[in-house]
């Protein structure tokens, strides 16, 4: 009976798959790709999950964890699994399975649903698991750390230092995102700005009033999350408080980058912790409501299947379906980000090992799902406001005509007068030039709960769904930063041992304001980037984010090999060689094409033969020289990221050979070997 119910799920799952691509009516029903989901992701965690743990790994319930060896109160605690669970599941769930989706569907809805459904299930996954079960072995030493143990010095170096300078631009990113999201936005900024102070009593009421009371304080932390969101519309409105927190992108920086820091120096169990506990009972439940609005609602897909932009003339970012789909969706594939939590704050709370394969495959396919439901709340938009809300102004035109008149010669029809009457009933100035992926999302996601429950409380939806990214977004930020300052104190370590010690509190607050500073500069660059930042930027998130899983995973196959399972490498290999392929061609075109809408070095080039032929205003001469220097250094930095890659590469392929001549290692740090 078990055996012809999964037959019924795989055929299912076939069936969905076979509509999604090859059906070519008017729309599509969106149900299509939640069955498609839940038949795959269902399947690849019974069997190629099981598969993964039963060949590579033996997790024993009675091994002791790092948390319970090292209980240091501050970084190593023994945590609840459903707590670590939602700690890890709101720390990889950052903007990837969000925002990455929504851009790439300018090509269509084709490419990033396929990419989405096979890339996490062959390569994500893997990767979390793989990574996590080797720090739970190794101490819950980090990737840079693994990868000197495993690869040598030379490697290990290249890893530490390419793994803590990809990080950078990619908590720059993340929140170059929420401030996208958050300008101009008082009910937005009023409602993501009070979980801070709630998640602070969530951790104060179970470390000194109700120890261990984890449903008290979930109980708490809703009642008053519910309060903030309804609050928000009475900021909103009020005379005096909406103007004060109407901020703009560079306030908003600023109050991102002391939060960074905060989240970086204060105790896990005051902040991080039950915030991003809190976060992960918003985000399940949102999933799981849009989910539900899906199903009922059955709303239909309006974009194509393929655009007219996978020749790679895309607005909201330029270049061709290969390879800038598979780097534009990360996290809701595979994510390099993901092994610096599974080697960071995750093995630190883990109280038993054998929770490891639900927190570290499990929690990777349910973010694949989040980025399905995000491709569906994309793609059921209009193509034409859709476009509007998500191309930059300096692509279209800062005036709503001529932004309009531009999309809709496109063969995408919008008016000014539908995205003036859009913005009035979600409450928002304007949603002309919202670059970032998250407005377009949560108008997406708005329209699916409004419509659920009768049309009503549009612009209250509107506001949960940024509530919702947003808390998405800043408790990877929150975690990134701190796994920055574990990495930070790793390599300063080697200077003087006092910094290298992560409980020695001045170094805690030396490491953690270089690390705020370090993403923080880009991050404020990118806010005063005429094209919004998403242009320049998220291409470099894309390509240094699978640039460090390509790192991970060399690490994992270094790390099987060893330990005498090389007949199962191809498990990693084979994703491995995919990302190569992908980032290494990416990397190449963003830095040498000729097309200035695509290479760094071009558009610097063109924006400087402007500058000496007198084009430029006085007014914007420093403007444009930023933009010169930022576009060259990003060039710099993508040549930089990919030759630590191919070092890294070639030093593990050294130790793949030389370990493979010679007699495999009998039970090797964590790795079953055959009797």
């Amino acid at each position: 009976m078990r055996a012809l119910a999964w037959l019924a799920v795989a055929l299912a799952g076939a069936y969905a798959l076979g509509v999604l691509a090859i059906f070519r009516g008017e729309t599509v029903n969106a149900v299509w790709f939640v069955i498609a989901a839940v038949a795959v992701y269902a399947i690849a965690y019974r069997f190629y999950g099981a598969f993964l743990a039963a060949r590579l790994f033996a997790l024993d319930a009675r091994r002791q964890t790092p948390a319970e060896r090292i209980n240091d109160g501050r970084d190593f605690v023994p945590t609840n699994r459903w707590v670590v669970f939602g700690h890890h599941f709101a720390a990889i769930a950052g903007p990837g399975p969000l925002i990455g989706p929504t851009l790439a569907a300018q090509f269509g809805y084709l490419p990033g649903t396929l990419w989405i459904l096979a890339g996490v299930v062959l390569g994500g996954a893997v990767q979390d698991f793989c990574i996590l079960c080797g720090s739970l072995r190794r101490d819950g030493r980090s990737l840079g750390q693994m990868a000197k143990d495993e690869i040598g010095p030379l490697g290990g170096f290249a890893a530490l230092l390419g793994v803590f300078f990809i990080m950078v631009i990619l908590i720059a990113v993340l929140a170059l995102v929420v401030v996208n999201a958050l300008r101009q936005s008082p009910w937005g900024t009023f409602t993501v700005g009070m979980t801070i102070p709630i998640a602070m009593l969530m951790g104060w009421y179970m470390k000194g009033i109700r120890p261990h009371d984890v449903k008290g304080a979930t109980a708490i932390g809703l009642v008053l999350l519910a309060a903030a969101l309804v609050g928000g519309r009475w900021v909103d409105q009020d005379p005096v408080l909406g103007p004060a927190l109407t901020l703009t992108g560079p306030t908003l920086a600023w109050a991102i980058i002391l939060y960074g820091f905060a989240a970086s120096t204060l105790p896990v169990w005051l902040l991080l912790a039950p915030r991003d506990y809190l976060s992960t009972f918003v985000k399940l439940g949102t999933v799981a409501l849009l989910a539900l609005g899906i199903v009922v609602m059955r709303p239909e897909i309006q974009l194509p299947a393929l655009t007219r932009f996978v020749d790679g003339t895309g607005p909201i970012f330029a270049g061709k379906v290969f390879p800038f789909c598979f780097i534009t969706i990360a996290c809701g594939a595979i994510s390099g980000f993901h092994s610096l939590i599974s080697s960071g704050t995750t093995p630190k709370l883990l109280s038993e090992e054998t929770d490891a394969p639900m927190i570290g495959y499990g929690g990777m396919l349910l973010e694949a799902f989040v980025a399905i439901m995000a491709m569906i709340a994309a793609a059921a938009l209009q193509p034409g406001i859709y476009f509007a809300i998500n191309s930059p102004a300096g692509v279209v035109g800062a005036d709503p005509a001529a932004a309009t008149a531009t999309i809709s010669s496109w063969g995408f029809a919008v008016t000014p007068a539908e995205m003036a009457d859009l913005a009035q009933r979600i409450g928002e100035r304007t949603l002309f030039a919202r670059t970032g992926g998250a407005p377009s999302l949560a108008v997406g996601m708005a329209h699916i709960f409004a419509s659920t429950l009768g049309g009503a409380a549009l612009a209250l939806w509107y506001h949960f769904a940024i509530m919702f990214e947003a808390l998405f977004i800043l408790t990877t930020l929150d975690a990134g930063t701190r796994v920055g300052r574990f990495m930070l104190q790793d390599l300063l370590g080697h200077v003087w041992a006092p910094l290298g010690r992560t409980s020695w509190y001045p170094s805690v607050l030396l490491t953690s304001t270089l690390v705020v500073a370090s993403w923080g500069y880009f991050l404020y660059q990118g806010v005063v980037d005429p094209l919004g930042g998403i242009n320049i930027l998220w291409p470099l998130f894309g390509i240094s984010n699978q640039l460090l899983a390509a790192i991970a995973l060399a690490v994992a196959t270094t790390i099987i090999i060893r330990g005498g399972r090389a007949r199962y490498a191809w498990t990693t290999l084979v994703p491995l060689a995919w990302l190569l392929a992908v980032t290494m061609t990416a990397g190449w075109q963003k830095i040498f094409a000729a097309d200035p809408a695509i290479g760094f070095l071009a558009q610097a080039a063109r924006l400087a033969e402007r500058l000496a032929a007198g084009q430029v205003p006085a007014a914007g001469l420093g403007e444009v020289r930023a933009q010169i220097f930022n576009l060259r250094l990003d060039a710099g930095l993508t040549a930089l990221f990919m030759g630590l890659v191919a070092l890294i590469v070639v030093e593990s392929v050294r130790v793949w050979y030389r370990e493979l001549r010679g007699p495999a290692p009998a039970g090797a740090l964590g790795v079953v070997t055959e009797a």
